[in-house]
């Protein structure tokens, strides 16, 4: 059977779209959306040094959509933001104790539908495809265009 590039790169994407919706609607219902939850924790993983631009340029997304998330995070008193000591035009992103509690709250569950999503892989499927995933995103990455989502 011959597979064409379309019916992978088409199959790819459908598979992504379908984790992330069940991942986002699950997590959504548990209070804080699969998207809040990453923001808030490339925002802690980076210790106070993270800026809007830093999760624009991370997450491809427009400034303004990254504010206006910024904004609700702060509003929810998620994060706070202050002012960077050597440009005060920028400002600096760091997570709160209940910003953490957020991510501790969903991050059990996130884990857990990973590996409902992953239980139809025998550890060899896991391994093949993590080799397969990996060609892929060495072959479509530019030094300066990795990405790490973690």
């Amino acid at each position: 059977m011959k597979v064409d590039e379309e019916e992978l790169i088409t199959g790819l994407a459908k598979a992504y779209m379908l984790m992330h919706r069940r991942v986002n609607r699950a997590m959504t219902k548990q209070g804080a959306s699969l998207a809040r939850t990453k923001m808030l924790a490339y925002i802690r993983k980076a210790g106070g040094s993270a800026r809007a631009a830093d999760i624009a340029d991370l997450f491809d997304l427009a400034p303004r959509t990254v504010t206006e998330s910024l904004d609700s995070l702060e509003r929810d008193q998620l994060i706070v933001r202050t002012s960077d000591p050597q440009d005060r035009r920028v400002k600096r992103l760091a997570i709160t104790p209940l910003g953490e509690s957020a991510i501790a709250a969903t991050e059990p569950l996130r884990k857990e539908l990973m590996a409902e999503i992953c239980a139809v892989l025998s550890e060899d499927d896991r391994v093949q495809l993590h080799d397969i995933l990996s060609r892929f995103v060495a072959s479509l990455s530019d030094a300066d265009d990795v990405v790490n989502c973690d």
